[in-house]
């Protein structure tokens, strides 16, 4: 294991070598500040240095812990989708019923513009897993996750279907230059769930 916090000797001086500052969330700290990154300048737009300056630590910190940018990519995803998987359970926890169901999916998409950070970060991950093979378990595993909770309240041919719809809807009030009425969010989800519009 690399000792990062260690105090020594340094070989190259001769002298005693400054103690580094112990900071257990720097590791979580960059991968944040990875996030943030992603969302401003695109998957394609990550450098080592930008998120030094982000996260506010020294660029060997992100070296350090990240060897190239791929991992660091693929490291600032899994930790998106592990609290993303986590938000999006806790939105459905709640819900006892079909029209509690289509409530909370229709709030899905109505606060994606509130919480448009997440919902990029979603997209993504999902344009960089089209074109790195590495990321698609990633995203097989979100998938899954969220299939699983719509799942408990239909069925899962119908969380499926579902999934694939609200992630439409989530791309388009992204979008939209005049946000789109609740009620086409509501008849497009009450169609596949059965339920009168």
């Amino acid at each position: 294991m690399k000792q990062e916090d260690s105090p020594g000797t340094d070989p190259g001086k001769g002298g005693p070598r400054r103690p580094r500052r112990h900071d257990p969330a720097r590791r979580t700290r960059v991968l944040d500040a990875t996030l943030g990154v992603l969302v401003s300048d695109g998957a394609a737009g990550i450098t080592h240095r930008k998120v030094a300056a982000r996260a506010d630590v020294p660029l060997g910190s992100v070296t350090y812990h990240f060897a190239s940018l791929a991992e660091l990519r693929a490291a600032a995803f899994a930790r998106y989708v592990a609290l993303r998987t986590e938000e999006f359970a806790a939105a459905f926890a709640e819900v006892r019923d079909r029209p509690g169901l289509l409530d909370a999916l229709v709030a899905q998409v109505r606060e994606a513009t509130e919480r448009r950070r997440s919902a990029v970060l979603g997209f993504e991950l999902h344009l960089a897993a089209l074109r790195d093979p590495g990321l698609r378990a990633l995203t097989e595993e979100w998938t899954a996750a969220s299939r699983a909770v719509l799942a408990r309240f239909t069925g899962a041919v119908t969380a499926s279907r579902l999934d694939a719809l609200l992630e439409g809807l989530i791309l388009r009030a992204l979008l939209a230059t005049t946000p789109e009425p609740e009620e086409e969010t509501r008849a497009a989800l009450s169609g596949v769930l059965g339920l009168p519009a």
